[in-house]
């Protein structure tokens, strides 16, 4: 593990999330520019328009790519090289399910996890079982994870995130594609979660009750702060952008 940068203190590179002048580019473009953040709250929204660099932010810090140049750590570990790791320190799910599901059973895809942290086959498909009968939920255990709803298929791999007890959460737009009754479900869960939890969506409604909001323009940190600062701002200049029909050029 490379050494920290002297501006990063001792506590700040063991604590939370951070990034110092990470920077990412991909096909030739930079996509977040020297991103300098330490977060630490409860409950963190960072909200963007498509193609501002959220969902890189994102995966950069779930470590799903590294940065070009700077450094981020969870907890003080490097996402990208340390996975087993990280395992225990950050969660993530992905606005579509599909992309996260990997096995043909719930009770395989609960299990999955677990085995990554160690626990035997047999281990992990027992305590996979439990949390399905304490959710009452146990009649999901051999069900194909094919003929599950798109918000049942979300709410698995919510529950295979929390069996992994990660210390963060990140959630890529977690209420994006699901029906009313289901997005209540899904909040109420969430709300309860002692676990730090960092939300990236385009909709501000989503992170108006977060302790700190971050508004990513262009791959820059443009606004951080309360939501009550941050998302006047950023709706006032979504409007702004959506009167003047920004989207009648063709790419070139």
């Amino acid at each position: 593990m490379s050494a920290l940068p002297s501006r990063i203190s001792g506590r700040a590179a063991s604590s939370g999330i951070m990034l110092d002048r990470a920077r990412v580019t991909l096909s030739g473009h930079v996509i977040l520019q020297d991103l300098t953040l330490h977060l630490t709250e409860q409950r963190i929204g960072i909200v963007g328009r498509n193609g501002s660099g959220k969902t890189t932010l994102l995966r950069l810090i779930a470590g799903l790519i590294a940065p070009d140049a700077g450094i981020v750590r969870i907890d003080g570990l490097d996402p990208a090289t340390d996975r087993k790791g990280t395992l225990a320190a950050l969660g993530i799910l992905f606005q579509n399910p599909d992309h996260q599901i990997l096995f043909p059973t719930v009770e395989e895809e609960l299990a999955f996890g677990l085995r990554q942290l160690g626990r035997s086959q047999s281990e992990a498909l027992a305590t996979a079982r439990a949390a399905l009968a304490a959710e009452g939920r146990s009649h999901w255990g051999l069900a194909p994870t094919s003929t599950l709803s798109q918000g049942q298929r979300h709410y698995l791999c919510l529950m295979a995130v929390l069996m992994m007890e990660p210390r963060t959460i990140l959630l890529d737009e977690p209420f994006a594609g699901l029906d009313l009754p289901t997005q209540d479900r899904i909040a109420r869960r969430l709300a309860a979660l002692p676990q730090r939890l960092l939300t990236i969506t385009h909709d501000p409604a989503a992170v108006a009750d977060t302790d700190r909001v971050l508004w990513i323009e262009a791959g820059r940190i443009v606004a951080d702060g309360a939501p009550a600062t941050v998302l006047p701002a950023f709706r006032a200049e979504m409007a702004r952008i959506g009167e003047r029909d920004a989207d009648t050029d063709l790419a070139g």
